[in-house]
């Protein structure tokens, strides 16, 4: 049995141990796809999009907008209906082609790990390296646990891991192969929330050094944004919006896209000579035309208060310690619902009622009404 080192290694360092297998990354891209499953509802829409080589690519969206599905059909569990699948520009799934999943150097990481409990995790790592002679086999499943720091767990079982270590062990077996493509279907899903930030940078950290081209999906929009090179937001099985986390949050293409990245308050105006009108000031709204209705979005983050002066009068109805922050909820002349700000704790006297706020200008979003509903 390999024995546990004395000094626990930070994530990503290997000092001492055998080099992480490198994968050679490939550009995995989907190609105008479509799905509906017994010919019932379509489950994704014209999907057309692209993790590039070495790049670890997020998907996010809410439950039901075709993550995981699309994942499948990367994966070769799932066809689609319609639309191509390719890999380094090669056809692996279309009308004429279909190549079964183990000939893809597609790895796959499930939600619940799908670890064997009767088998030992060296085994576990091992069971998919079936090409390889017993040896062999058993030398590429301890580098791949070396790599993710649980050599010394490689004789123990999966019921005496942490949820933790189970997500590293699977991470290990899907890595083991040193495929082109590791898919990860909502990998931290399980994980207690103080578990999650730590085992989420070793992860990270991991997919780097192998340098296999990753696909990860999240619900999360926090969790995109720390993982991503880049997001593809998803909704009702059609891609909404991709780039980098900066680009999504900062120029969103719709309210749903403003709203999957950012909590905020909603005010319906209408534009007049390039300008809206709202309860919390007045703001630009360039490129929309005279009596156009519009929806304003006023992120919470954005609302500054000042118990003597700012833009706006408001009223604390009610206010809850968050921590770092505080939440408020406050009466603003002319909104006809409280509007919400998250603050920087300390910032208010504990006792403050009547108060001012201020807008930071760059946390305001116009959309035309017409073209958010469609």
């Amino acid at each position: 049995m390999v024995q546990a080192e004395k000094t626990r290694r930070e994530p990503g360092e290997r000092a001492g141990r055998l080099p992480a297998g490198v994968s050679f990354a490939a550009r995995l891209s989907f190609d105008n796809v479509w799905h509906s499953f017994d010919n019932h509802a379509e489950t994704l829409r014209g999907v057309s999009l692209s993790a590039e080589p070495g790049e670890v690519l997020c998907l996010l969206g809410p439950s039901g907008s075709g993550k995981t599905t699309l994942l499948r059909i990367a994966a070769g569990i799932e066809t689609q209906t319609r639309g191509r699948v390719l890999l380094n520009d090669r056809e692996i799934s279309g009308p004429s082609v279909f190549v079964p999943p183990e000939r893809r150097s597609i790895g796959l990481v499930f939600q619940d790990f799908a670890l064997f409990p009767h088998l030992s995790i060296l085994d576990n790592v091992r069971f998919g390296l079936t090409a390889l002679s017993s040896s062999e086999a058993k030398r590429e499943a301890m580098a791949a646990l070396v790599r993710v720091d649980l050599e010394h767990h490689a004789h123990s079982f999966p019921h005496i891991l942490s949820g933790g270590e189970q997500q590293r062990v699977a991470l290990a077996r899907a890595l083991a192969p040193r495929p082109a493509v590791l898919l990860l279907d909502e990998p931290f899903s399980g994980l207690d929330s103080r578990l999650k930030d730590a085992v989420r940078a070793e992860t990270l950290a991991i997919l780097r050094q192998s340098r296999a081209t990753a696909i990860v999906v999240t619900h999360d929009a926090e969790e995109a944004m720390r993982m991503g090179d880049r997001i593809a937001l998803l909704k009702d099985g059609r891609l909404v919006q991709m780039g980098t986390a900066q680009t999504l949050f900062q120029t969103p293409i719709d309210l749903f896209a403003a709203g999957f990245f950012s909590e905020l308050n909603l005010f319906e105006a209408t534009a007049r000579a390039g300008r809206v009108d709202t309860p919390l000031g007045q703001f630009s709204a360039p490129g929309t035309g005279d009596g156009v209705a519009v929806t304003v979005a006023v992120r919470l983050s954005g609302i500054e208060a000042c118990e003597k002066d700012g833009e706006t009068e408001a009223r604390v109805i009610s206010r809850r310690f968050l921590g770092e922050a505080e939440a408020l909820e406050l009466a603003v002349p002319g909104a006809e619902t409280p509007v919400r700000a998250r603050i920087r704790c300390g910032v208010l006297p504990s006792g403050a009622r009547d108060i001012w706020l201020t807008v930071r200008k760059s946390d305001v979003l116009v959309f035309e009404r017409r073209a958010e509903n469609a």
